[in-house]
């Protein structure tokens, strides 16, 4: 498989990039793709969530009534959660939602992501990107260029770029990222992807080992 490799500014450099089959064209495995994703959402969340239990809630522990003779039923305490203010029952408790997937599994995964982006068209293969400075007008100019603005776009460069990181953060619906920090999820969501010629390069390296 193979793909143009364009300029920042949108142009044809008349050269061409090979993509990896084992990579960019194998048949995408959605189960994966779904486990991987899931797992990813389960890991963000804080799992802080609590609630106050029946002997955490402040309150007398004095008993209401006597146990017999007054025709009612029998009431031990205030705290009881069947009373207003009083404890909850069941409630949320702060857990870990994380959960264990295989190595493989995630590999697969990716590479099924990447699968997906280069059968449906979503990927562009530009030339390793220079700006003359961090500003975001310049970092927007070049996503202008490759028809990019405005809708989700994930940036994919070889290494830490600190120039490009301060130029792009700013920039709405649009996320850079290091090919060795390349997830399911952020690929999944993008509606460009964006592969400079070094990030390939690591890409391939990095689902090779």
């Amino acid at each position: 498989m193979e793909a143009a490799v364009l300029n920042i500014e949108g142009k044809e450099t008349g050269r061409k990039i090979k993509l990896n089959d084992g990579i960019f064209g194998i048949e995408p495995n959605d189960h994966a793709i779904y486990l991987d994703v899931k797992q990813i959402l389960a890991n963000r969340r804080q799992g802080t969530h609590k609630i106050k239990q029946r002997a955490e809630v402040a309150g007398s522990t004095r008993k209401l009534h006597r146990q017999k003779g007054t025709g009612g039923s029998r009431k031990g305490s205030i705290k009881n959660p069947l009373y207003k203010q009083g404890g909850t029952m069941h409630g949320p408790e702060p857990r870990d939602y994380g959960f264990k997937l295989n190595k493989k599994v995630k590999k697969l995964a990716r590479k099924s992501a990447l699968a997906h982006k280069a059968k449906g068209k979503g990927i562009l293969v530009v030339e390793d990107i220079k700006l003359k400075a961090n500003k975001t007008k310049e970092f927007a100019a070049v996503l202008k260029s490759l028809k990019a603005d405005g809708r989700n776009s994930l940036v994919v460069v070889s290494g830490h770029n600190e120039q490009l990181y301060l130029a792009s953060r700013n920039i709405e619906k649009t996320n850079l990222i290091v090919a060795s920090q390349l997830n399911t999820y952020d690929i999944m969501r993008a509606h460009n992807l964006i592969l400079t010629e070094g990030s390939v390069a690591e890409i391939e390296k990095l689902f090779n080992n």
